[in-house]
């Protein structure tokens, strides 16, 4: 490994390589529980970075294939480099390229489900890091939600699912961006750090080609008890992950 960089376990006997400038956050581990792969499933994560979401499918119950996209090569380094470590070579495939041309290397409607972490900010909002990394991560710089809803479009199936997360805030973004691209919101659940507080983050989970409307909203997922512990869902979400430390 590099000097600055560091193995982060994720529970199972699988680690992933992070640093300070590619690495995860609770919402990594949430859309990765909630996107959470079936063993026959082809899947792709858009925007991998050290690829936490797919080692984290395989820790829990490997799908049949992943291919991880990341358009940064110094991430797809690392993320390649994990996979190696974990002995995951025939379940995930590097890819270094950008989700905005896809459809001309993964075949359309070969794809079970499509799920992202995306950049929370539009291009240009909010601070805007000194790290090209950070900014690429954060901020709608490579990509925009028109182009991740269209490229998921363009390679899954009729009726494969893909899940995003989101700030509360880009809701109405998100759920047009997704309807144009035609791919029809049907499972929605926020996230709230406790009771007190406002939500924080939204899950979704669409339908390429679903019939318009039957959106099922779940109960609100609660990070951290009355006492501010997590939670007994989150300690269920985490499962061995960082053993000793929940």
């Amino acid at each position: 490994m590099n000097v600055d960089e560091h193995l982060e376990p994720l529970g199972n006997g699988i680690s992933v390589i992070v640093s300070a400038k590619n690495h995860f956050s609770t919402d990594t581990v949430l859309l990765a529980d909630f996107a959470a792969p079936k063993k026959y499933e082809n899947v792709v994560e858009f925007g991998a970075g050290c690829g936490a979401i797919s080692l984290i499918w395989c820790r829990n119950q490997p799908p049949k294939s992943i291919v991880a996209v990341e358009i940064q090569k110094s991430a797809s380094n690392m993320m390649l480099r994990s996979v190696e470590l974990n002995n995951l070579q025939d379940k995930i495939s590097v890819l270094n390229a950008d989700l905005r041309y896809l459809k001309n290397i993964i075949t359309a409607g070969s794809v079970d489900m499509v799920a992202m972490n995306p950049p929370y900010k539009i291009g240009g909002g909010g601070v805007v890091n000194d790290s090209l990394e950070k900014r690429i991560a954060r901020h709608e710089i490579n990509c925009t939600i028109d182009d991740i809803t269209r490229s998921a479009a363009e390679i899954l199936r009729f009726g494969g699912r893909f899940c995003l997360c989101q700030r509360p805030e880009r809701l109405a973004d998100v759920f047009l961006s997704m309807r144009n691209a035609g791919i029809e919101p049907k499972k929605f659940r926020l996230v709230q750090q406790r009771k007190d507080k406002p939500p924080k983050l939204f899950l979704v989970e669409g339908r390429r080609g679903g019939n318009p409307g039957g959106l099922v909203t779940l109960p609100t997922l609660f990070i951290e008890d009355e006492n501010g512990n997590f939670s007994p869902e989150m300690i269920d979400i985490y499962g061995d992950y960082k053993e000793g430390y929940i």
